[in-house]
């Protein structure tokens, strides 16, 4: 991996990306993630799942990107509206859709501080409020690195995000919730392979696994605990 896919994985790039759980907190408000070995399973579906698509969107952003460098903006604006009315598909869940837009404003500001480009003005002028893949995407391609880079960071958020929120919210050991990232190992490489394998191809055609559980559980923690007091946003 690049400088550009490594800093936005980090957990100190200021993202925003701290404040979303991936769906977590509710799942543990419901008792459905009770210890680390529940936590494996969830991790292991929402890479499979959201992780795959938004790895997917990453891989292709990289491929827009390399329009807007070369100056083509009709056709590279034209593709980015594709991949966020594609990805917008692929979210049923308006509070889904909400954290993904809140991490893409929120990666934003950082990424035109760190990596001022055309690239991210032709991003923006398609809406305002990238959703992250594309936006992750986005900076690898300014920094050119390969759509893979792109995948592997992307899929990689989907679930250390959620396994750092395990720990504040359950108490877990550090430790083995680290174990379980490296297990996901060879789930992680095999998304970011079917990823890339999708990226130079037609936006309708890139992977569209669904996950209504998470849906679900994204919108009733917005819903139901609108007013409470909530460690994370998502």
């Amino acid at each position: 991996m690049g400088l550009a896919s490594l800093v936005l994985a980090d957990a100190r790039f200021p993202g925003g990306g701290h404040v979303h759980s991936g769906g977590l907190e509710e799942a543990v408000s419901r008792g459905l993630v009770p210890d680390v070995a529940s936590l494996e399973g969830f991790l292991l579906g929402r890479l499979r799942t959201a992780g795959l698509v938004a790895a997917a969107f990453a891989a292709a952003s990289v491929v827009v990107s390399g329009d807007s460098r070369h100056g083509d903006y009709r056709h590279s604006r034209g593709g980015w509206a594709e991949l966020d009315a594609e990805l917008e598909a692929r979210t049923p869940s308006a509070a889904q859709r909400e954290a993904s837009r809140a991490q893409g404003r929120g990666t934003l500001r950082a990424a035109r501080t760190a990596w001022p480009s055309p690239v991210l003005d032709d991003l923006v002028a398609v809406h305002p409020r990238p959703h992250h893949p594309l936006l992750a995407g986005a900076v690898c391609g300014i920094a050119g690195e390969p759509p893979e880079d792109a995948a592997r960071c992307v899929a990689y958020l989907a679930v250390s995000g959620p396994a750092s929120a395990a720990v504040r919210l359950l108490g877990l050991d550090p430790f083995a919730v680290n174990a379980v990232l490296v297990r996901l190992g060879p789930t992680l490489d095999a998304v970011v392979g079917e990823a890339v394998s999708a990226a130079d191809g037609p936006p309708s055609d890139l992977p569209a696994p669904s996950a209504p559980v998470l849906d679900l559980m994204a919108q009733a923690h917005v819903d139901q605990h609108r007013g409470r007091l909530r460690l994370f946003a998502s």
